[in-house]
């Protein structure tokens, strides 16, 4: 049955998906902020079809903890696909830093750049590279936009724990924002690279913003704990 129920899904989101890529292409040359709000409405329709097929909440705890401060940035816990697009729909409109190669897909890449997404190559030394939080900070400054991190680098399992990357602490001081740390259980349901969906309800908790100006390994180790602890709750 859930094989069955998760053939659906994927039909369902694979074709909508491809939908609305295809509706959004005029907003390759309009503001970017239309191509946001297709980003959105993605979100909104994977959270429907979630609803429907898989009869799936999708539940956003802490979301006052967005007002508590003006700026700020967002680093998330990453087990699956499904929240680089749930966490538009209460952030307005994230920067998002990903692998380059997610640039070249076509359409989705397109759009990614169009936003302003920042690219990084993994495990060398560019000279995009070497440039990259200086990048990261004008491209918050310019936007006025949220910048969207993966602290963990990459989507892992929910019961995995790996050490936070080191250059979550380098984008925390360079920033010199505060930060909200995001902890979720996607993996639950939505596991990395598994065609299957599974039951059970999805949380996404915002946790209260960690102020700016604290030490990068102060500030590494206590988000790291802020997001394995919360996640606990979600087991």
């Amino acid at each position: 049955m859930q094989l069955i129920r998760s053939l659906i899904f994927n039909i369902f989101l694979y074709f909508g998906l491809i939908t609305i890529f295809i509706l959004a292409i005029p907003t390759l040359f309009l503001p970017s902020k239309f191509t946001i709000f297709f980003g959105r409405l993605s979100a909104k329709y994977i959270v429907l079809i979630l609803r429907i097929i898989l009869n799936t909440k999708v539940i956003f705890h802490g979301v006052a903890n967005l007002k508590k401060v003006d700026n700020y940035f967002v680093a998330s816990a990453h087990q699956s696909m499904f929240e680089t697009f749930a966490l538009q729909i209460p952030l307005n409109g994230p920067i998002f830093i990903l692998k380059k190669e997610l640039l070249n897909i076509p359409l989705f890449g397109w759009y990614l750049r169009k936003i302003g997404s920042i690219a990084i190559v993994r495990e060398t030394t560019t000279k995009e590279n070497l440039n990259f939080f200086g990048k990261v900070k004008e491209r918050v400054e310019k936007s006025k936009r949220p910048l969207l991190i993966f602290p963990q680098g990459t989507r892992v399992k929910l019961d995995e724990r790996p050490p936070f990357k080191k250059g979550i602490g380098r984008i925390y001081k360079s920033l010199n924002l505060p930060c909200i740390p995001v902890a979720l259980n996607t993996g639950k349901v939505w596991p990395k690279n598994s065609f299957i969906k599974y039951p059970g309800d999805i949380h996404i908790s915002f946790l209260e913003p960690i102020t700016s100006g604290k030490d990068t390994e102060e500030f590494t180790k206590d988000i790291e704990n802020r997001i394995y602890n919360e996640i606990k709750k979600f087991s």
